[in-house]
């Protein structure tokens, strides 16, 4: 069958949340009086809407998207929204617009995709498909938003993953990793390959819990562009299956700024007061 979920594509990977089961229809709206540094506006349009394909399966759409009113930039903008393929209109009345569009496409996908085979579903299934923007923070200009989703559609389980992109709003663009560190990439493998087991994702068996690096599907640990960042670490975010099996969920791995220490970008280094 094929599957609809959304994608929300940065370095070659699917983007989802964790499986909601609530249900809920209709169309809304919401605000946010959030401001941090550089007093950032910050709104939100959501679409949560669901419909019956046959008696026994259900399906439901989920999304929401943050709206910046203040950011003007194009270029900035397209960055923002790059899973927003074709829009051009980033106001809120546009972004609800294009969510409302979507949802239509993904209840009929699911309906036109689904007619030839639809008798073989004999019990009740709720698909779904889900994403959501969220602002994880907004430090010293580097604004992190979090791409996340997931979604159903037969099988053993959901699927989820993450997308996580970091803009600096002082050069209205998004910022890569070679704008925070001049580390070659092999060296930066390596430091992955050494902290992967920094931070467990808690997955246990019958023997107590198991490390990270105890379920690898990867022989070496690639520096993607799905980073963020603290005061303290550069963090490295895989979603399930890009570098460990599923049971191990999503995989974050930190990499402190001592360990940078001589090849951080003097920029990004004042900016971010690291010494």
């Amino acid at each position: 069958m094929k599957n609809m979920i959304a994608v929300l594509a940065l370095s070659s990977f699917f983007v989802f949340t964790a499986c909601k089961k609530n249900e809920s229809t209709g169309s809304a709206t919401e605000k946010s009086d959030y401001k941090e540094s550089g007093k950032l506006i910050v709104d939100s349009v959501k679409v949560s809407d669901s419909t019956k394909i046959t008696d026994s399966l259900k399906v439901k759409y989920t999304s929401k998207l943050l709206v910046f009113p203040e950011l003007k930039d194009k270029t900035l903008l397209d960055s923002i929204y790059f899973q927003n393929k074709g829009s051009k209109d980033f106001s809120k009345t546009g972004l609800q617009a294009y969510l409302e569009n979507e949802k239509n496409k993904y209840f009929s996908s699911v309906k036109n995709d689904s007619k030839d085979w639809i008798s073989d579903i004999t019990y009740a299934q709720d698909w779904y498909s889900s994403s959501h923007m969220n602002l994880i923070s907004n430090i010293n200009g580097y604004m992190h938003i979090q791409y996340a989703g997931s979604g159903y559609e037969g099988g053993a389980h959901d699927n989820y993953g993450f997308s996580e992109r970091v803009f600096d709003l002082k050069n209205n663009r998004k910022l890569e990793l070679k704008d925070i560190t001049s580390m070659p990439s092999t060296k930066i493998e390596t430091l992955l390959m050494k902290n992967i087991n920094t931070i467990n994702s808690g997955t246990t068996d019958a023997e107590g819990e198991v490390k990270n690096s105890e379920m690898l599907l990867v022989e070496k640990i690639p520096a993607s562009n799905n980073f963020y960042f603290d005061q303290k670490n550069l963090y490295f975010h895989y979603s399930p299956y890009e570098i460990t099996a599923f049971a191990a969920g999503d995989i974050i791995i930190p990499i402190s700024w001592e360990e940078l220490r001589g090849t951080l970008n003097a920029e990004f280094k004042e900016r971010m007061k690291i010494k």
